[in-house]
């Protein structure tokens, strides 16, 4: 076979796994497929990574459908949503946000509180300790965006501003405490803001991509003199939450990826936590009677309830949330 006939048997073969996999596709989503492209800004190398996404995508969209009409019948307590991760093989979203080992030196600091110092509910954006939700877009950086939140809470508690931190900041600056678009550790970054003092968002703002440190300290809005891990149980976390301010913990994503709203209560979501987010409070959900934490996520404000999630608490550390958890002081 020459070159040019190999050509064409490629072409063909091509076309004919294009039309294959189009064929199972189903054409009345089409307009909703390519709204959903443009909302979260997809685009593809070439036609058959588009009919591979798209097939991910229409079966996790039937997965959600599923699994919303059995809410819809008081089978679930939470609703389900597709969103920038619906077009993923379950391995790529692994690789996204691999496992986070527990450091081994993590030695709880003990709260020194009393039943009066935890209220029944917390809601630390009503006290204007919380700044407007983020998106990560397209990186690993959840880790710098929650260690950002928790000194922006501790900022505001101590100073009365509020000021958006800057996660670029820790993603280009904190190495080998963190590693830019990569996996990284709350803990460490903390130690780097130690060292070093953390920039704002408005002047070192965010990129989505690891970038060359630009740090310069005349321009430090925020610093720490140290941080604190708390105890493995959700007593201590929530008397952490409640006393000192927003918290940095890390959850499981797998199973939370697609939250869309209400308690999510799954005893089946593991404890291979992954995914670092910001705790902002709790409370008891009416409808439901479930007790929830309130966390801030960095998935922008299009997931979940307005950016945020209502997580089951007191069900046995549900993802892990008490796990590895951390605080700025």
């Amino acid at each position: 076979m020459d070159r040019k006939t190999g050509l064409t048997v490629g072409v063909w073969l091509l076309a004919v796994l294009c039309a294959s996999v189009w064929a199972e596709l189903d054409s009345k989503l089409d307009q909703q497929w390519e709204q959903w492209k443009t909302t979260h800004e997809k685009k593809y190398n070439n036609e058959v990574e588009e009919l591979g996404r798209r097939a991910l995508w229409e079966k996790k969209l039937n997965q959600i459908n599923h699994h919303n009409l059995e809410a819809s019948l008081g089978l679930h307590t939470y609703t389900l949503a597709v969103n920038h991760l619906s077009d993923l093989t379950e391995d790529e979203k692994f690789k996204r946000s691999a496992p986070m080992k527990i450091p081994e030196d993590m030695t709880p600091t003990l709260l020194n509180v009393t039943d009066e110092d935890v209220p029944d509910s917390k809601d630390w954006t009503k006290f204007g300790y919380v700044t407007s939700v983020k998106d990560q877009k397209n990186c690993q950086s959840c880790w710098a965006f929650s260690a950002a939140g928790a000194l922006e809470g501790l900022l505001a508690k101590t100073t009365g501003r509020l000021v958006d931190l800057s996660p670029q900041n820790l993603m280009d600056c904190s190495r080998p405490y963190g590693d830019g678009c990569k996996p990284g550790f709350i803990h460490v970054a903390f130690q780097y803001v130690i060292q070093n003092g953390i920039a704002s968002d408005a002047s070192y703002p965010y990129e989505a991509q690891d970038g060359r440190c630009r740090y310069d300290p005349k321009y430090r809005a925020a610093t720490c003199s140290s941080y604190h891990f708390v105890e493995q149980n959700e007593l201590a976390l929530q008397q952490a939450v409640a006393t000192i301010g927003p918290i940095s913990v890390v959850v499981d994503e797998k199973d939370i990826s697609n939250y869309h709203g209400g308690v999510f209560n799954n005893p089946s979501c593991r404890k291979q936590i992954n995914h670092a987010m910001l705790l902002v409070g709790y409370g008891t959900d009416r409808a439901t009677g479930l007790d929830y934490w309130l966390i801030k996520n960095s998935y922008g404000p299009g997931w979940g309830e307005n950016g945020y999630m209502r997580l089951a608490r007191n069900q046995n550390q549900m993802c892990g949330i008490s796990m590895c958890a951390y605080y700025p002081l």
